[in-house]
C-alpha cells in the first residue's frame, strides 16, 4: 500500500526559500479545525492541539485499515488574525485569534470524520492523565479552506523573530506588486519546536492578497 505525501505532491505548496516571496495559487483543500485566541502561549492552545493531533492521527490509522488509502499526517497550520494586524509585526500575541488545522484527503467526508470522532472520544474517557478535555474535542471540525492566490516566504528561525519578515511582505513586497492583503495570516510549521532548536524552525508564511 502506497503512502500519500502532501509535502511531496503539492511541493509548491510547503516549500519556499528565505527572502524569495512566491505567488501560489491554492485550491481548495480540506482541513480539522479549532479555533482560539490569546496567542500559542493562551490556556487553549496545548488541549486545543492535543484534541486535533488525537482525531488526526484516528483519521490517518482509520484511513489505512478501513479505507485501505494511507497517508501521512500532515504538518500543523494555523490561521492568525487580530483586529489590528500590526500586532503581528509588533508580535502583541495577547491580541491574536487563531485557527489551528491539520491537512485531511479529500476521500475523508463526515461520516468517516463522525465514526473516528466516537472512538477517539472513547479513549480519551478512558485515558486517566488525558492531555486535552471533551469540550476541546468537541470544537474540532472538518471543515474547507479556498484561499486562491497568495504571497508566501520560508522563515528560517524563531517564531519571535518572524516580524521584520512579515513588515517587508506586508509594507514591500505586497503593495509594491500591486496587491493587497485579504483575509487572514496562514502560518505552516514544517518541524517541531520540541525536537529542534529554535533557530533552525523553518516556517511556510502565507499570506491571501487580491490585485489592486
Amino acid at each position: 500500500m502506497s503512502k500519500i505525501d502532501i509535502k511531496r505532491t503539492e511541493r509548491q505548496f510547503y516549500n519556499g526559500k528565505v527572502g524569495r516571496f512566491d505567488l501560489v495559487n491554492l485550491p481548495k483543500q480540506q482541513y480539522l479545525m479549532i479555533d482560539g485566541e490569546g496567542g500559542p502561549v493562551g490556556e487553549a492552545y496545548a488541549p486545543s492541539l492535543a484534541a486535533l493531533y488525537a482525531l488526526s492521527y484516528g483519521l490517518k490509522f482509520h484511513s489505512k485499515i478501513e479505507l485501505e488509502k494511507d497517508y501521512v499526517v500532515g504538518p500543523l497550520e494555523g490561521l492568525w488574525w487580530a483586529d489590528d494586524m500590526e500586532t503581528f509585526i509588533s508580535r502583541d500575541k495577547s491580541a491574536w485569534k487563531w485557527t489551528m488545522m491539520i491537512r485531511v484527503p479529500e476521500w475523508i467526508d463526515k461520516s468517516v470524520f463522525a465514526d473516528v470522532f466516537e472512538t477517539a472520544l472513547a479513549k480519551l474517557q478512558a485515558n486517566k492523565d488525558p492531555a486535552t478535555t471533551e469540550e476541546y474535542f468537541n470544537a474540532v471540525r472538518l471543515d474547507t479552506l479556498e484561499e486562491g492566490e497568495c504571497v508566501q516566504v520560508l522563515h528560517v528561525g524563531s517564531y519571535d523573530d518572524e516580524g521584520p519578515v512579515l513588515k517587508e511582505m506586508h509594507e514591500g513586497f505586497i503593495p509594491s506588486n500591486g496587491f493587497a492583503m485579504r483575509d487572514m495570516h496562514h502560518e505552516i510549521y514544517l518541524n517541531d519546536p520540541r525536537k529542534i532548536s529554535a533557530d533552525r524552525l523553518k516556517t511556510i508564511l502565507r499570506q491571501p492578497v487580491y490585485k489592486v
